[in-house]
């Protein structure tokens, strides 16, 4: 099973990590630190992503634009990618019509291992790869200023270089807590001395 998605539009401009408060030089207040505007127009693209759950491995690919045939071109990608020896693909796959298109049911024509899984409408949370941009977001972009595309795609290239060199399985759902065991009964009565 392969998760399928597109990251974007995202833009070249800096992007805010945690509030950084300076200290007032009279040691008095604090003082929240300002950031200059920045309306990032220095070049936008797309990050299109194959996350495959059950591994933790991932693929990116950058796009100027989400069209057709950089979806088909993409697919391609993954297709090189994974395991040839797999006699089954299952890709997870949101409501895009660029996923629904002619050119893409073609290519899937020609390549018959693969199957697509359309996630029902207004589901994001059921296709596992919307949780791993946050995770690509913040080990790419959080706290990091950009002058130009091209540095962009190279910061979520290492990012996914650093990913799949320290994945792990994803697993659908919230991670259960620790809690200590609770003791039997209604009440706890208290000991007579």
């Amino acid at each position: 099973m392969i998760c399928l998605d597109e990251m974007g539009p995202e833009r070249a401009k800096s992007f805010p990590g945690r509030r950084v408060v300076r200290t007032d030089p009279r040691g008095a207040r604090r003082i929240r630190a300002t950031q200059e505007i920045d309306y990032g127009r220095r070049g936008y693209g797309y990050f299109f992503g194959a996350f495959v759950p059950a591994t933790g491995e991932t693929l990116t690919q950058p796009y100027a634009g989400r069209t057709t045939a950089n979806w088909v071109d993409f697919l391609e990608h993954v297709e090189d990618w994974r395991d040839p020896a797999a006699t089954r693909v299952y890709a997870v796959l949101d409501n895009l019509s660029a996923h629904r298109a002619p050119d893409v049911l073609l290519w899937a024509l020609a390549h018959p291992r693969w199957a697509f899984v359309f996630q029902p409408k207004y589901a994001a949370y059921l296709n596992l790869i919307e949780p791993w941009w946050k995770v690509l977001r913040s080990l790419a972009l959080t706290g990091r200023r950009f002058a130009s595309w091209d540095e962009l795609c190279q910061a979520v290239e290492a990012a996914t270089r650093y990913w799949n060199a320290h994945r792990h399985p994803f697993l659908w759902g919230r991670r259960t807590r620790r809690r200590p065991a609770r003791p039997t009964g209604i009440a706890r009565l208290p000991v007579a001395a």
